[in-house]
């Protein structure tokens, strides 16, 4: 189990208020039906529903809009880590260093690409992946490095890449979360050899189901991604770059992005900055409104989301005392949230075998057991990041009573 969502309980009754779900895109999706419309259209009229026009136009688009050399689409998130990976090279047995606090997807993916999850601890003053913590899990046989960009902020990519150079690892991304976060001008995925975004429904750039793309400005990764996405076929048929000579070098998969997903994300793309400007400022509005809050921390410390790039938000989240009552109390409230994460990655079953125990990484540890996501997305109003705000003080002023 990775996170746990809260939803609101029953039905409210007659003269009650309307829930205040975790994430909802009605009337995103009203506005932008007869663009949509008219997108899936265009699918059914050219009769290819995957692999076609359609997904080579978001590609293109995309690029232009992160400043990738190469967006490859696939089918998720995950496919796009697991062949981000592969073409990076990554070869059976050998060690990528991970944080332990993160969507158990960035380690699996290491699993089902043949490598070794070798886990770290976070910042002390923050969700990213620990420089030090880097360095002291380091071996001869680990070959990469992939930090996450979590929330609201990248990870530390300065601190990563000076060990990187250090010990000889390759630095990936795990930038799932991090549509819109740029470091310097340089947009996230793109500050080591590759990275990755994700279209699930609730990111900030969300499609109808699953998707995904690998970023990269690296032509060999972005060939071969393109080539393992497809059954490692040649005679690549979308975006910019030509297909591998033989198409039976490497085996691949059947990770092509669905051109209906392809004319979802068309869509909304155009109003991308408008969403990400309305998660910002609502975001801010979460800041002012529970500052004061005593048993509420914005995030361990005050540190600056990411320098050089405005701020992208894609969870609110805080850190809270007794953080499963509150999210009862909200619920009970009519008011959606979500845990990030209820379990460390070094403690899941399924990677027993690493032999961890609690306390080997206590930052990650002190993060599950305090931190909650809050209801944020473009469809919502000033006047619910308020009643979230009022059932948050609600809940800490009676436990003082």
């Amino acid at each position: 189990m990775e996170r746990t969502l809260s939803s609101p309980e029953a039905p409210l009754g007659a003269g009650e208020r309307p829930p205040v779900p975790f994430f909802d895109q009605s009337e995103t999706f009203q506005e932008l039906w007869p663009d949509i419309r008219e997108n899936c259209l265009r699918v059914m009229d050219d009769g290819k529903f995957s692999h076609g026009s359609m997904v080579a136009e978001f590609e293109s688009r995309l690029a232009e809009w992160t400043g990738a050399r190469h967006v490859v689409g696939v089918n998720s998130g995950t496919d796009a880590l697991v062949l981000l990976l592969k073409a990076a090279g990554l070869r059976p047995g050998e060690g990528v260093i991970v944080p332990a606090y993160t969507f158990i997807a960035t380690a699996s993916a290491v699993v089902l690409a043949g490598g070794v999850p070798v886990f770290a601890d976070i910042e002390e003053h923050g969700y990213g992946i620990d420089p030090r913590s880097v360095r002291a899990v380091a071996t001869e046989r680990t070959r990469m490095v992939m930090p996450v960009h979590l929330f609201d902020r990248l990870a530390d990519m300065d601190g990563v890449h000076a060990v990187a150079r250090q010990h000889g690892l390759t630095v990936l991304e795990d930038s799932a979360e991090a549509i819109g976060m740029r470091l310097r001008g340089v947009h996230a995925g793109l500050l080591g050899l590759g990275g990755v975004l994700s279209f699930f429904p609730s990111k900030t750039l969300g499609a109808v189901g699953d998707a995904g793309a690998l970023l990269t400005d690296d032509d060999a990764v972005a060939e071969t991604a393109a080539s393992l996405r497809h059954h490692g076929r040649s005679g690549r048929t979308v975006g910019h770059f030509p297909g591998i000579a033989n198409p039976t070098v490497v085996p691949g998969c059947n990770s092509k992005m669905d051109d209906l997903q392809a004319a979802v994300l068309l869509a909304k793309l155009a109003v991308l900055d408008t969403g990400i400007d309305r998660r910002a400022r609502l975001s801010a509005h979460y800041d002012r409104r529970l500052r004061p809050v005593p048993g509420v921390r914005a995030v361990p410390g005050d540190t600056p989301p990411h320098p050089g790039g405005g701020r992208t938000v894609y969870v609110h989240l805080v850190e809270v005392d007794e953080r499963d009552a509150l999210a009862a109390h909200l619920a009970g409230a009519g008011i959606g949230t979500e845990t990030y994460y209820p379990l460390p990655l070094h403690l899941q079953p399924c990677f027993a075998y690493l032999g961890h125990v609690p306390g080997d990484f206590p930052r990650a540890e002190r993060a599950c057991r305090s931190a909650l996501a809050l209801p944020l997305h473009p469809d919502m109003t000033e006047e619910q990041v308020d009643r979230v705000c009022d059932a948050v003080e609600d809940f800490y002023s009676g436990r003082r009573r």
